[in-house]
């Protein structure tokens, strides 16, 4: 059987590309061909993502992939949670979407809550509160004045799948994160959104990973130049949905770091976990790929290092990221520890200076150099990553033999051996590029190029992916 070749759109909060998957029986190949720049700008008094040069860059990776790729048979899109457009009835869109760090829910939690309490939330769709989460975010846009125009509310992975094909249709792995969806039946919960009086019209129809979203309309094939009939596959469109599909797993008793701009640290499970136990762990039950449960906490990321970088940068101090972490490794455990869920580190800039400050509120000492600022960011991680498996174990009843950092984070040594030493488990660090893997072998078992079970997936991976294990100190 000759190779087969799958699309994957990947955008996650701080950068995106565009890859091809090249499918040969086990073993799948990827080949970069456009990445990105990603990150919210300032404009109209708020946070937005720069949907309009997004939509260039991909149209960009995509003509790369017809010219280099013409035989894919199709595109999967995934991106980070959330965050949405408003669309008026002509699918036209109102505005540049609102980013989650914009400070503007804030209000709009209270609000909420007094039309439904945190409880009774929990007990419907499962998810740690977090204040950016989707029902927030619309609380919020009600008092924005764009509210009355809107025909649909539209994840942004699904809105780049309508601006290929021309169906708008919800994932619902991502559809999980906003609140609005009943864990239990992996359907919108009507109750919740008649209470929050949301109608359910604004909310597409909802589709599952591996469902065909349909082909490409003519004039996307012509534009992009891909083969008529090329078609858009769904996927998990959360990307760590499709990152925790390609977890290269041996054994079912394991956890999972999805490490990047955020860090996503859990289990796989078959149903949800809804408890007081949980909810008081405030762990989260997203959807994932075959019905599957994300029991998951979400624990902050390296966005703390990657503003602290910036935030240098802009000062004039231009480090080399290896530099630092090589410092930093030969500094003494021990240090500081900041807590990388606090939401104060939600919010863009002068990082530095507020990782100081939680330190001294900690009446620790304060980092006395650049390197011990990132010797602090990556215990602090370590110690969440360490502790949320832990209590995710014991919260759920399950028992985990290795941990897997997948993602941008399992680059980082540091880190990964750091999360051996504190939780006194094996690490198994990659692939970096879980989230295309998983996307792209999402389509490859739709059209009948991969495994069936996921188990198989993870299997083939395991065998034939660049992976580092690490044990514990």
């Amino acid at each position: 059987m000759s190779p087969r070749v799958f699309g994957a759109v990947d955008i996650g909060a701080s950068g995106g590309r565009v890859m091809a998957g090249v499918v040969d029986g086990s073993l799948t190949t990827l080949h970069t061909l456009h990445r990105f720049r990603n990150g919210p700008v300032q404009r109209d008094g708020h946070l937005r993502w720069d949907l309009t040069r997004l939509w260039s860059e991909v149209l960009t990776g995509l003509r790369l992939l017809a010219r280099d790729f013409p035989e894919t048979e199709s595109v999967g899109i995934d991106t980070w949670a959330v965050d949405y457009a408003l669309l008026d009835e002509q699918g036209r869109l109102l505005a540049e979407p609102v980013s989650y760090r914009d400070g503007r829910t804030g209000p709009a939690v209270d609000r909420v809550h007094e039309l439904v309490s945190p409880e009774e939330l929990y007990a419907v769709n499962g998810l740690q509160f977090l204040p950016f989460t989707t029902l927030y975010q619309l609380e919020a846009e009600k008092a924005a004045g764009l509210w009355d125009s809107a025909a649909h509310v539209v994840l942004l992975p699904d809105l780049l799948a309508y601006r290929l094909t021309g169906v708008l249709r919800t994932e619902t792995t991502n559809a999980s994160t906003t609140g609005l969806l009943d864990a239990r039946t992996g359907t919108w919960s009507r109750e919740l959104l008649a209470r929050l009086n949301i109608p359910l019209g604004l909310l597409p129809p909802l589709v599952s990973p591996g469902d065909v979203i349909g082909p490409l309309t003519s004039a996307a094939a012509e534009h992009i130049g891909l083969r008529p009939g090329t078609l858009v596959t769904a996927v998990g469109s959360h990307d760590t949905a499709s990152a925790v599909v390609a977890v290269p797993a041996t054994t079912s008793r394991f956890a999972y770091v999805s490490s990047g701009t955020w860090s996503l640290a859990g289990l796989e499970l078959d149903a949800p976990v809804i408890t007081p136990s949980s909810r008081a762990a405030n762990f989260t039950n997203e959807g994932g790929v075959d019905g599957r449960t994300r029991f998951l906490r979400n624990v902050g990321g390296l966005w703390l290092l990657q503003e602290s970088m910036r935030a240098w940068a802009e000062a004039g101090e231009h480090h080399e990221l290896g530099s630092l972490l090589a410092d930093a490794e030969s500094m003494e455990g021990g240090g500081p520890l900041i807590d990388v869920e606090d939401e104060a580190f939600i919010p863009p800039g002068e990082m530095p200076d507020r990782i100081a400050a939680a330190v001294a509120r900690n009446g620790d000492r304060v980092p006395s150099s650049r390197a011990a600022t990132v010797r602090c960011i990556l215990d602090s991680l370590a110690t969440a990553y360490a502790r949320t498996v832990r209590q995710a174990g014991t919260v759920s009843g399950e028992e985990v033999e290795v941990i897997h950092v997948v993602g941008g984070g399992s680059q980082n040594r540091l880190l990964c051996q750091l999360t051996a030493d504190l939780s006194q488990l094996p690490v198994t660090s990659g692939p970096i590029e879980a989230t295309a893997l998983g996307n792209i072998l999402i389509q490859a078992r739709t059209h009948g190029a991969a495994p069936a079970s996921l188990e198989e997936i993870r299997a083939n991976l395991a065998a034939t992916q660049d992976l580092r294990p690490l044990r514990p100190s």
